[in-house]
């Protein structure tokens, strides 16, 4: 009877055990051709904060078309950035100086540039209008079976799918690699998918770079799953398997 359970035991602890299968990234890598990288131009989304720049030749000609920075705000320097940045509003627009309102509907931040720009001299505001605009509130949240959950900020304009799992310490030995499901909300659609980071071809995917606002849960695997409600962990089970192995020696003695 002891040896029985002690074999049920031993039997649960492998089944608990995940195999390099399940936990290794990018397994076909080699054979997978990944060499031309698309990059993508996201279009600027409600509640977007973007920071806006005009320069001219004439730095004082400019100064009228540029929010003034406060010089005594005692908030760091990107909290400055967002309050004194430009919202967009539900309705995707901008309210701009001398310009006015400005719409930034299936605009990417190129596109705003330039469509500034050319009012600024078509308009006869500067006859030499250079326009830079940055997303400054871009985030990503990554929940689930990493070290890191949370909410990351971001002022890259392209992070991959990996960096932003790196920035959340990576995912737990726990982890389900082959099915992480990320949830993108993009021009007032909402769009759910499910990426196996096992296999190198999510690289050649419009997935590949993250976009501002996704959110990326990594679901338990099984094994993680096995043990909820039952033992705690791989060390638990060892123990027990242990004592076990210790009585089962001293009952047959």
């Amino acid at each position: 009877m002891n040896f029985k359970l002690l074999g049920l035991i031993s039997l649960f602890a492998l089944a608990s055990c995940a195999s390099k299968k399940d936990i290794l990234y990018l397994q076909d890598i080699d054979t997978t051709d990944v060499s031309a990288i698309a990059y993508q131009s996201t279009n600027i989304q409600p509640n977007d904060i973007l920071k806006i720049t005009v320069e001219s030749l004439v730095p004082e000609a400019a100064l009228p078309y540029n929010k003034v920075v406060s010089q005594n705000s005692t908030s760091t320097s990107l909290e400055l950035l967002k309050l004194e940045g430009y919202k967009v509003s539900i309705s995707n627009s901008i309210s701009f100086p001398v310009l006015g309102e400005i719409s930034t509907e299936n605009k990417t931040v190129q596109d705003l540039e330039a469509f500034i720009s050319n009012r600024l001299i078509t308009e006869g505001h500067l006859s030499d209008a250079r326009v830079n605009i940055s997303l400054i509130n871009a985030k990503v949240t990554i929940l689930g079976e990493v070290n890191e959950p949370g909410t990351i900020n971001y002022t890259e304009p392209n992070m991959t799918l990996l960096q932003a799992i790196g920035y959340a310490g990576d995912l737990t030995i726990n982890g389900k690699r082959d099915d992480i499901l990320l949830t993108r909300e993009e021009d007032g659609v909402r769009k759910v998918t499910h990426i196996d980071l096992t296999s190198a071809e999510f690289m050649n995917s419009e997935y590949y770079f993250i976009k501002p606002n996704d959110v990326i849960v990594v679901n338990p695997n099984n094994p993680r799953v096995k043990n909820a409600g039952f033992v705690g962990d791989v060390g638990t089970v060892l123990t027990i398997a242990s004592l076990a192995l210790s009585i089962t020696i001293l009952l047959t003695r």
